[in-house]
């Protein structure tokens, strides 16, 4: 679908992306030709990702950061685009989740999700983004959930604070149109990682359950998300802006079928 070098020249920002699904998505890019700035908490998992990223011979920028802080945002910021001279697209992917029922959630732990997801899509949405108007225009888009407009139990944090982004993609985007800036969001639903194992489904019968529950029968594979943002952010998506794309098996649509298929045949 995809010319080999597509986004030769281009400049792609992958926050959260040493692993995981912006670990996917950042090969999928540097795949087709894109320059790479990569970030996060964590210099090792950045490190190790740029070394691997490398040898698709283009060029790999880690900036290890916490994106909680609008003030080391800015500095990223500036960093990049010392740099690389310009931000064509963004990805906001950083995240953070844990299971746990709303009644025992504590303010610490819904500061420390909403934080990061919420506040820390728009410190980089807010600055990138005033560069890309500058710049004459680009592509951002926003890692949201399912859960940010379905019933998920447990996750009242992370679910609120997508619906944000979710409500931010649509608002940048009615807003940021004349600019020549497109805003979309990727909404991916059981996808497996080290990290959805570590934090989500962390034993088998618990994965099954989640299996059950999916029309398509099986998880979504990272690099199923990191296609869906290569059609976003080409020339195949120009005209798409303002739009949710959820990439789930079909998750959310078949959850109320398969509990009256399991009342009917227990």
């Amino acid at each position: 679908m995809f010319s080999e070098k597509f986004l030769s020249g281009k400049c792609v920002w992958i926050t959260g992306g040493g692993s995981g699904l912006g670990r996917a998505m950042a090969e999928a890019c540097a795949r087709h030709g894109a320059n790479l700035i990569l970030t996060g908490r964590r210099s090792d998992v950045l490190d190790q990702a740029a070394s691997e990223l490398l040898s698709f011979g283009n060029d790999v920028l880690v900036l290890p950061h916490d994106v909680r802080i609008y003030a080391d945002v800015e500095q990223a910021v500036r960093k990049a685009i010392e740099r690389f001279g310009r931000v064509d697209v963004l990805v906001n992917n950083a995240a953070g989740n844990f299971i746990v029922p709303a009644e025992e959630l504590t303010i610490n732990g819904w500061n420390a999700v909403v934080n990061i997801v919420l506040n820390g899509t728009f410190h980089y949405a807010s600055l990138v983004g005033r560069h890309m108007i500058e710049k004459g225009g680009g592509s951002i888009v926003n890692i949201v959930a399912t859960y940010a407009w379905a019933s998920e139990p447990g996750v009242v944090h992370s679910a609120s604070a997508k619906a944000g982004v979710l409500a931010m993609t649509r608002t940048l985007a009615a807003e940021w149109g004349r600019y020549a800036i497109r805003v979309n969001a990727i909404a991916p639903g059981a996808i497996r990682t080290e990290g959805t194992d570590r934090n989500l489904w962390t034993d088998e019968h618990q994965r099954e359950r989640m299996i059950h529950r999916i029309p398509l029968g099986r998880f979504g594979r990272p690099e199923d998300v990191a296609y869906t943002l290569l059609f976003l952010i080409s020339d195949y998506a120009s005209y798409i802006t303002g739009e949710v794309i959820t990439v789930d098996g079909g998750g959310w649509l078949g959850k109320g079928t398969y509990e009256m298929i399991d009342v009917a045949n227990p």
